[in-house]
């Protein structure tokens, strides 16, 4: 399913096809080596070398190939698979989820991942700029840099939560263990309670601490959303600054922070699976996350809520893929990384899973019920009500285990925000190459601190979940399809195809050709439709937000699916050419440096191009031969 049907002839550590290797790569010690005294070793550490005294564009490089795999680890990996991930498979089937995540993740994650993973390598382009293959399109990198622009402002305000959180784990006792004056049906971690009305039920001490001491959240913002707490604007300002100072330095900084980023979070998870594991009714809890729910398989939004959990967990189609992979060596086997990152990607939301429920099982037990719903708050409310009450529980060093678990949320979090930021960094240096990385570094985290104020107001979560459904969760969709429409039937699946076989010698198989001409796209226009047809207005906690509200959402979504034909626009309008129609088809080819960076493989790119060119001019030009050589290359 994913093999490659072209014949290959190993060059020392390439393979390179057979019948190009004499005519592109005569008489050459390594693939793309510049005939010059550097070696490509040195080259990685600093900006793509010229060939022959040409001085071509520079651009930074990781320090080592494993750099970029524990980068896209640590970003994808992130707070999506740990608290995310688990209430997401339990609202829609529980184990019954699985079936239809996995077939998404097949149908869908992996081919994306793939394909921006190439796109961003071949090109060494940013999410914007990359889009020279079809600057009639380059909305659709604009459309994807609003959407990340927003889920970057709103992920740094649950960092914020995150790092109070982590500061407060070191009191003794945990302050959320504790009923405190004031809270009417407060039931405490030890079971304690004094209800005023216990016909009304009882609530937590970890929800009171959560709504009432952290978030200090107000019931409406039908007359404001508040000033931002000050507390929690300085851990937003803490949060931002080590984002800046991983990203001070661009790659060389955050390729070397990715270690501790991708590698830490499993070694947290595998101390809190084993404790988990060993207490009283831990295997409820498992036992009901994976329990199938199988009527939930024929449910529609089962299969939208696939799609978004894959989404959001492997980061694809918000342009960071791309950006990533594009500070690659020409030549760096993104076929073996891609795979390596959506398997790992998987393994690591059964994982956590496993270990939350297994907590929450133990919270059950507990309490003495053996109903595990009882004790489950969704969204928000795993990492800071739920799964901090049943650590409140434990008898053995409670504290310890609160920290742990925080401080690996915290540098979840920080991995995930880092790409967000570096690829806004990325697409204003692509424009702006003479801005220094630490200045534009500064510039974003100033204004992503100013930006995230909005969300430690007292109203902050009205808007976070209003910002994260109208500039997120909705447009991404949109933006998928256009991404799709404009690799594959604007600038053509067979050369695209044919572009991949050049860089790393192995040509896309039949799995890759089908799902990104048609079965991806398919899905995504079906989930999309789905999504208008059931659309049903925003809520936050039950309660509707005002029309202002609304209205600022839905502008939010169209600012960012209106770039697409406003950039459309002005890609015809600065096209040249004597008629409209010569402006309209010349906004959407290919620019005339589109292509390596590098001279010399340029050079050899352009000789590669005239021969395939040469060949589809004698080639069988009818109706099913054109098919054909478009799906199968």
């Amino acid at each position: 399913m994913t093999g490659h049907d072209n014949p290959t002839f190993q060059d020392d550590n390439l393979s390179i096809p057979g019948d190009y290797k004499s005519t592109y790569f005569p008489q050459r010690p390594t693939k793309f080596e510049p005939e010059n005294s550097q070696t490509c070793e040195e080259s990685q550490s600093g900006s793509m070398p010229p060939d022959k005294g040409d001085q071509g564009p520079k651009r930074e490089t990781w320090g080592k190939g494993v750099e970029f795999l524990m980068s896209c680890i640590a970003m994808s990996v992130g707070l999506g698979n740990v608290w995310r991930f688990p209430f997401t498979a339990l609202d829609n089937g529980g184990g019954a989820f699985l079936i239809p995540y996995l077939i998404v993740l097949i149908l869908v994650g992996r081919p994306i991942y793939y394909m921006e993973m190439a796109l961003g390598q071949f090109s060494s382009r940013g999410s914007v700029k990359v889009y020279d293959f079809a600057p009639g399109m380059r909305g659709v990198g604009f459309g994807q840099l609003a959407a990340i622009i927003s889920t970057a402002t709103y992920y740094s305000s649950v960092m914020a939560l995150i790092a109070s959180y982590l500061i407060d784990s070191f009191k003794n006792p945990l302050p959320w263990s504790k009923c405190r004056e004031g809270w009417i049906n407060c039931i405490d971690s030890e079971g304690q309670s004094d209800p005023v009305n216990p016909d009304s039920g009882l609530t937590t001490s970890s929800q009171f601490y959560f709504l009432n001491e952290v978030l200090k959240e107000k019931s409406s913002i039908e007359d404001g959303i508040g000033l931002p707490d000050p507390y929690l604007t300085m851990c937003l300002a803490f949060s931002w600054l080590v984002v800046m100072l991983i990203l001070i330095k661009g790659v060389k900084s955050s390729g070397k922070a990715a270690y501790f980023l991708a590698l830490f979070p499993y070694v947290v998870l595998g101390i809190l699976l084993i404790r988990s594991s060993t207490l009283p009714g831990a295997m409820n809890g498992i036992i009901y996350f994976i329990k199938p729910q199988w009527d939930q398989l024929l449910n529609p939004q089962v299969w939208y809520a696939a799609v978004t959990q894959v989404f959001f967990s492997l980061s694809v189609c918000f342009g960071n893929v791309i950006m990533y992979a594009s500070f690659n060596k020409f030549d760096h086997n993104i076929y073996r990384d891609a795979n390596i990152v959506t398997t790992l990607d998987t393994f690591t939301s059964l994982l956590a899973g496993f270990t939350i429920f297994g907590i929450l099982g133990h919270l059950a037990h507990e309490i003495g019920t053996d109903d595990v719903s009882t004790v489950v708050v969704s969204g928000a409310g795993l990492a800071f009500i739920s799964y901090p009450d049943a650590i409140a529980k434990f008898d053995f060093l409670p504290q310890m285990f609160s920290v742990l678990f925080f401080f690996m949320l915290f540098v979840l979090g920080i991995g995930s925000n880092v790409a967000m930021s570096s690829n806004i960094c990325t697409v204003i240096r692509d424009q702006f190459p003479k801005v220094k990385n630490w200045q534009v570094s500064m510039a974003v985290s100033i204004i992503g601190l100013a930006l995230g104020s909005v969300y430690v107001t007292p109203g902050g979560q009205f808007i976070l979940e209003l910002v994260d459904y109208f500039g997120a969760s909705n447009i991404v969709y949109v933006l998928a399809i256009g991404e799709l429409i404009a690799l594959h039937y604007v600038y053509g699946m067979g050369r695209f195809c044919r572009d991949i076989e050049f860089m790393i010698g192995k040509r896309p198989g039949m799995y890759w050709r089908l799902t990104w001409g048609f079965i991806t796209p398919l899905l995504l226009l079906t989930i999309f439709i789905y999504t208008l047809a059931i659309y049903s207005p925003l809520t936050y906690r039950g309660q509707n937000y005002p029309d202002s509200a609304y209205a600022c959402g839905w502008t939010l979504a169209a600012f960012g699916v209106f770039q697409l034909p406003i950039w459309a626009a002005v890609a015809v309008i600065r096209q040249s050419g004597k008629t409209w129609r010569e402006k309209f088809v010349g906004a959407f080819k290919p620019r005339p440096d589109w292509g390596p960076v590098v001279p010399s493989i340029a050079e050899k790119y352009r000789k590669f191009r005239a021969t395939e060119d040469s060949k589809a001019l004698f080639a069988n030009d009818g109706f099913i031969h054109k098919i054909k050589r478009t799906l199968f290359g």
